[in-house]
């Protein structure tokens, strides 16, 4: 028989036991870990879902719900259940929820022409017998509006130039940006040169990436919903 001598204690590092210590206060207050949870995801900007295999919704954020309530998304919410608005979709959507429950996750494209919107179905793991599974509705835009806004702060860009520069991250070129705003190419040329000298972009394709990149915050100016 092996003989098996009791292991000496070892003294923990520092960083350890904080850690540990952070753990069990995360454990004891979990009595609020729901909506303070709930609270988090609705300062997120893009839309998110909890729902079960059976697309019943067990949750979904604020950006969520504002993106379905628009009749133009290609989901939508009918009573306390997630469904889409045409058939086909509605069947890609139950195919990849069903894919999800085997562990697997996939993108969708949801939607036809300019409606037309990404979906990541991912599969949590859970002890659970039927575990949840998460839809992540991708942005119909580049840079959200308030996340703009502070980038445009940051850098200390004019009104003009953050007009500029959002209307850069719709795709539209500096001739048409003259044409909307009423103003010459030329002043929008300047503005650009003005705007990538101050975020220090290199060049357009840069500096739209630099604001495709922002946290994905969301104005605090919206109405309390209940789910």
């Amino acid at each position: 028989m092996l003989d098996v001598q009791p292991a000496t204690p070892m003294a923990l590092p520092a960083s350890f036991r904080v850690d540990v210590a952070e753990r069990r206060w995360t454990t004891h207050r979990s009595g609020v870990t729901a909506s303070l949870l709930a609270a988090m995801l609705d300062e997120v900007g893009h839309g998110v879902m909890l729902i079960s295999s059976g697309l019943h919704l067990l949750h979904a954020n604020h950006v969520a719900r504002q993106d379905l309530d628009d009749e133009a998304h290609p989901l939508t919410i009918r009573g306390q259940s997630v469904g889409a608005r045409s058939v086909i979709d509605g069947q890609e959507l139950q195919r990849a929820v069903v894919s999800a429950g085997r562990g697997l996750r996939s993108v969708l494209m949801l939607g036809l022409g300019a409606d037309k919107v990404s979906l990541a179905v991912v599969p949590l793991a859970t002890d659970e017998v039927d575990p949840p599974v998460l839809l992540c509705l991708g942005s119909r835009s580049v840079g959200e509006p308030l996340s703009l806004s502070c980038f445009a702060r940051h850098h200390g860009l004019s009104p003009a130039e953050r007009r500029v520069l959002e209307a850069l991250c719709e795709g539209l070129e500096p001739r048409a940006i003259a044409v909307q705003f009423g103003v010459g190419l030329a002043t929008v040329r300047t503005q650009i040169r003005s705007i990538r000298r101050k975020t220090e972009a290199a060049d357009i394709t840069t500096l739209v990436r630099m604001v495709a990149r922002l946290p994905p915050l969301v104005s605090t100016l919206r109405t309390t919903r209940a789910m």
